[in-house]
């Protein structure tokens, strides 16, 4: 068989098997008895053969051609099961965000389902590969073949938008990220935007920012938030910790009105619970580089923030002692170059099996800390909380409370009420450790001024719409991947050092409040001066002291 025959035989299976779920979304709202939805339909197939001809014909190199679509084969495959079972886009970030996945977070995707896919998907076209030879030819005539074919297809793509031009012009106007779900050229065309965005990250530093940055005097003089007695050596540490939550959603967070109460150990205790955030993106790759930085969502440039050092770095800068502890695939670059720790390699006794951990260990050897706590510390950490989709693997026995809960990595083989009772429990969990930290900074606070924020990446689809995970683009992202829960407390101390009234602070918790806050509101509460700090986003501005305000300004 010519190669250019056997690369539209290709392009023809892809068009048909793997862009369903794109061909569903493009025909939505097309009754199935009119002519001209049949007509549309037809275009779009042909447009899809024709694009993804465009994309193989370069492939046709020789001995390498069979190789190399054997692999874009089962590429394509795997990408439609993400695609067709959890309703994901596979647009740059989802790319990046898989990429950089470890190998445990990449292992629970990899179930039975995948292999049944991967068998009918893939199995005919590699079959077609291994049976078929190509015929031998002169590089002359091959490359006059690879011409006629690629100008074949170029015309019969240019044909498919003429036809259609209206109702393509509309739907990719009104329905721009539907693109990222024609495979596999959305794995081509995000595989050239992760590859060349990576290699100019890694050309060039980080830039530096906040070279400005400074502990205020008093806490610089104090390693606290109050000058020091008279004539006393006696110092008032400080402590600010920052759990970055993962998966976590507002929508069944028990302390925002969620029917069932998956925050009972919270609800005890005197945290500030706001219940009206927003998350920057929808997968950590996104989000976790954008919360700590200074503009955040609202002046979105993701080149910047991720060619850009973190809030982490400004503390640093400023003397303020700062450690990273993870429980996951990483900080995303915000703590390069700082002191971090693996769970896994701390290996806390009874809470890690099979290089995995439950979140609980990430407390381990806090108390003895904070016991030597001097100066200025900001201690974050990166739990893997609601992690999906084996959300029955992130808490123990005795926080099965809801149930009987999914336990399969496959969702599609559980009810969504088995899912959202795995859910819930894996949040019951996170719940514990967050009010078993602030009892643990409660126990300390006669000598240590501590704060304690709690805020989640993204949030969660658990079956809604046909939709699971998340990573949805931002631009059509459901609210339930969008709106996080987000805690905080704050000690006596803390609070007195910096003559915050909590109640003003409490007043501001039904307000809308979103990741742009955490760079400034953290900033205030260690004490870092800096040109980078805007009071506006400052979540504790206004509920100062009339004269510690004027002096963080």
């Amino acid at each position: 068989m010519p190669p250019e025959a056997l690369l539209a035989l290709l392009a023809l299976w892809w068009a048909l098997a793997d862009n369903l779920p794109f061909l569903k979304a493009a025909l939505q709202g097309h009754a199935a008895t009119e002519a001209g939805a049949w007509m549309f339909a037809a275009t779009l197939v042909s447009g899809l053969f024709a694009l993804h001809l465009l994309l193989l014909v370069p492939l046709a190199i020789g001995r390498a051609t069979k190789s190399v679509a054997a692999l874009l084969v089962l590429a394509a495959a795997s990408a439609s099961f993400y695609v067709q079972h959890y309703g994901v886009y596979l647009d740059p970030t989802m790319l990046r965000n898989a990429m950089h996945t470890n190998r445990l977070e990449a292992g629970e995707l990899l179930g039975g389902a995948l292999w049944l896919h991967l068998g009918w998907h893939a199995g005919p076209p590699l079959l077609l590969l291994a049976w078929v030879r190509l015929t031998p030819r002169r590089w002359t005539r091959s490359l006059l073949a690879r011409g006629l074919t690629a100008a074949g297809a170029l015309g019969l793509l240019v044909a498919c938008v003429l036809a259609a031009f209206q109702p393509l012009a509309s739907l990719m106007r009104n329905q721009r990220e539907l693109r990222y779900l024609i495979t596999p050229a959305n794995l081509v065309w995000s595989g050239f935007r992760v590859a060349g965005g990576d290699l100019r990250a890694k050309a060039r530093p980080r830039q530096p920012i906040g070279l400005d940055a400074v502990l205020r005097p008093a806490a610089a003089a104090t390693g606290g938030t109050r000058p020091a007695a008279a004539g006393s050596a006696a110092q008032r540490p400080k402590l600010v910790v920052l759990v970055v939550g993962e998966t976590a959603r507002a929508a069944n967070w028990g302390l925002s009105g969620y029917a069932r109460q998956t925050t009972p150990q919270l609800a005890s205790l005197p945290v500030l619970n706001f219940t009206d955030v927003t998350a920057c993106g929808t997968n950590t790759e996104t989000s976790l580089p954008c919360m700590f930085a200074p503009v955040g969502r609202r002046q979105y440039d993701e080149e910047r923030i991720i060619g850009s050092e973190s809030l982490l770095h400004v503390a640093a800068r400023a003397g303020v002692q700062v450690l990273w502890r993870d429980n996951q695939s990483g900080c995303k670059g915000v703590c390069d170059g700082l002191p971090s720790e693996r769970l896994a390699d701390i290996d806390p006794p009874g809470l890690c099996r099979d290089g995995r951990c439950l979140d609980e260990g990430l407390l381990h050897g806090l108390p003895r800390m904070i016991e030597q706590l001097q100066g200025t510390h900001l201690v974050v950490l990166h739990p893997l909380g609601n992690h999906g989709p084996a959300y029955f693997k992130r808490y123990p026995a005795e926080f099965a409370r809801w149930g009987p809960a999914c336990e399969s990595e496959d969702l599609r083989r559980c009810s969504r009420e088995q899912i959202v009772d795995a859910y819930d429990n894996a949040l019951l969990y996170t719940d514990h450790q967050l009010a078993g930290l602030v009892r643990l900074l409660q126990r300390h606070a006669g000598r240590v001024d501590s704060a304690l924020i709690y805020v989640s990446d993204h949030g969660e689809s658990l079956g809604e719409g046909n939709l699971f995970l998340h990573g949805l683009p931002y631009a059509i992202a459901p609210a339930v991947q969008t709106r996080v829960p987000m805690v905080m407390w704050l000690s006596e101390g803390l609070a007195a050092g910096h003559t915050l009234d909590l109640g003003c602070l409490a007043r501001r918790t039904g307000t809308k409040v979103s990741h742009d806050h955490l760079f400034h509101t953290l900033l205030g509460l260690l004490d870092v001066r800096t040109a980078l700090y805007e009071p506006a986003w400052d979540l504790a501005d206004g509920c100062r002291g009339a004269s510690l305000q004027a002096s963080a300004r």
